[in-house]
């Protein structure tokens, strides 16, 4: 589990984030919603400590994340995995490559237990025998897929995904969500998505906060998100005519 109490950040004069203090579920698809300027890649961003906040904290399974040494930083790392929005793929390095580069930087494993380990990750994310391939030799999808690999190879406690279905078609972008779900799920890690993707809060939101100028403005699931009462998130989620009347048809059931 994350926790955040009371987070506050700021640039110059402006607040980004007022005060968060939310929870972000072990084995559960946690999810940072809101339009853009809302503050949740400032809020993600937080979390994995590529920023330092104005005030409040970060916790970690009751852990200040802000209080650790180097060294204890360093520890805590080796159990995140991180996806990023453009799958930040090294293009240089094969599809092996990219996904052991983590075990050559953080473990002593030999090189036969880290190859057992990429196709052990490749083999979870059907991507079978694609090794030798090279970045600009797949698909967008089977880049996420290859970035989804990399981010597990460590066996993370904590995953943080940045747009995971960005530039992908819709039905890829399906595949992804299950996958990362599924991932969740089998290994008890507390994930959290940055996403606009609302067929992602729809299908896997678990656990969503919605952010509104740097406060959060609904927090819930799927389920609850069809009955709120929330007049900014319907505005939010059922902006499209298609999804409105979803909701209307669920509400009439």
């Amino acid at each position: 589990m994350i926790r955040t109490e009371n987070l506050v950040k700021t640039f110059g004069e402006q607040e980004v984030l007022k005060g968060i203090t939310t929870e972000f579920y072990k084995g559960k698809t946690n999810l940072i919603i809101g339009r853009s300027g809302a503050g949740k890649t400032v809020l993600l961003k937080l979390l994995v400590g590529l920023f330092k906040p104005s005030g409040g904290t970060v916790y970690y399974d009751d852990v200040d994340f802000y209080q650790l040494s180097k060294k204890e930083v360093r520890e805590l790392r080796m159990k995140v995995g991180m996806l990023f929005q453009a799958s930040a793929l090294f293009d240089s390095m094969t599809v092996e490559e990219n996904i052991r580069f983590p075990l050559d930087m953080f473990t002593n494993m030999t090189r036969k237990e880290k190859l057992a380990r990429v196709n052990y990750c490749l083999d979870r994310v059907n991507l079978q025998g694609v090794n030798d391939k090279f970045p600009s030799e797949t698909s967008g999808g089977m880049q996420k897929r290859v970035g989804i690999a990399r981010a597990i190879v460590l066996e993370p406690r904590y995953l943080f995904c940045d747009e995971p279905n960005s530039g992908l078609d819709p039905k890829t972008s399906i595949v992804i969500d299950e996958l990362i779900q599924s991932i969740t799920q089998e290994n008890n890690i507390t994930t959290v998505i940055n996403t606009h993707d609302m067929n992602s809060v729809m299908e896997i939101g678990e656990n969503i906060i919605l952010l509104n100028q740097g406060n959060i403005a609904w927090s819930g699931n799927k389920e609850e998100v069809l009955h709120s009462e929330n007049e900014f998130l319907q505005d939010f989620i059922f902006a499209s005519p298609f999804l409105q009347r979803l909701r209307e048809s669920a509400l009439q059931k």
